[in-house]
């Protein structure tokens, strides 16, 4: 006896497969989850086993591929706080709503290939088509929960304020040299200001500032290569696909504009960039990266 698994059913088994204490079963007749201890009749289908191991490793993974510094630290405590490990991750997440988001879509996707592996067995067996991969919701979280507006001269004072608290060398490092590097990149970015700088910018629904992407022509006769001149994301923000968003839209609306080449500096390009600049076809030089627009 088969059933479909439909969305509604998939968000039930997923809740059910949390309980440590009661035994669920899918009634293949009714396409509906019940409470049951005996599975012998065929037409009751045992729901995947889900432990108290399994969330936490869960969680271990959510935090190891998480790039927001200061959500990962704290985060990184509770699982080694002992007692009341998942209260206390619940607990540290909600200071971090965004965080939190990515940490629901990682354990939606995590459990629902779980899910998908236990029905795709049972088709199988069936003799039945097996279930496409789930989507990806990153695309959707980061459009959903910000805005992206093309850049503005009321944009620069958030930016400066932003980027001048960055660590330039390492926190190892006395703040003179941090600080020297900053003029640098002011000196440059207002320069840049006066020729004509533009670009995207990010904002949280709140109005908080999460983001930027500003660029340049880099010689006025030379309309055709684009050099940017800041790349970045506040680190409450980071994570959250926001990076990639500036980069693709501005990809994007660099080639509607005719430009032939995109130009990247090193010292602009946080490290955790560079595997998805590559993805996206961009290149290493010596100095940099470089995209054709082409």
């Amino acid at each position: 006896m088969t059933f479909e698994l439909s969305l509604s059913l998939v968000d039930e088994i997923l809740t059910a497969m949390e309980n440590q204490n009661e035994d669920f079963a899918v009634d293949a007749e009714q396409n509906v989850l019940v409470q049951r201890d005996d599975f012998d009749d065929e037409r009751f289908y045992k729901i995947p086993d889900w432990s108290s191991a399994d969330g936490f490793s869960m969680r271990e993974s959510f935090v190891k591929n998480l790039h927001s510094p200061v959500a990962k630290e704290e985060l990184q405590q509770t699982l080694h706080s002992g007692r009341g490990v998942f209260r206390n991750f619940r607990d540290v997440l909600k200071n971090f709503p965004e965080v939190e988001k990515c940490w629901h879509i990682h354990k939606y996707r995590t459990m629902y290939a779980v899910v998908a592996a236990w029905y795709n067995q049972l088709c199988e067996i069936w003799g039945l088509e097996k279930l496409d991969s789930i989507p990806s919701s990153d695309e959707y979280l980061v459009r959903n929960d910000f805005s992206f507006k093309d850049y503005s001269l009321e944009d620069k004072e958030n930016i400066l304020f932003n980027i001048s608290a960055v660590q330039w060398i390492s926190e190892e490092m006395p703040d003179f040299p941090n600080n020297v590097f900053f003029k640098v990149w002011k000196t440059n970015f207002e320069k840049e200001e006066k020729i004509g700088q533009f670009g995207q910018v990010c904002y949280s629904l709140s109005d908080e500032f999460a983001g930027c992407l500003t660029a340049s022509l880099c010689l006025e006769n030379q309309e055709e290569v684009v050099f940017v001149n800041s790349l970045f994301v506040p680190e409450n923000f980071r994570g959250l696909g926001i990076g990639t968003e500036l980069i693709s839209l501005s990809v994007s609306k660099f080639k509607q504009e005719n430009r032939k080449w995109l130009f990247m500096p090193d010292f602009i390009i946080p490290d955790f960039l560079t595997p998805l600049l590559e993805r996206m076809g961009f290149k290493k030089i010596i100095s940099g990266y470089i995209l054709n627009l082409n």
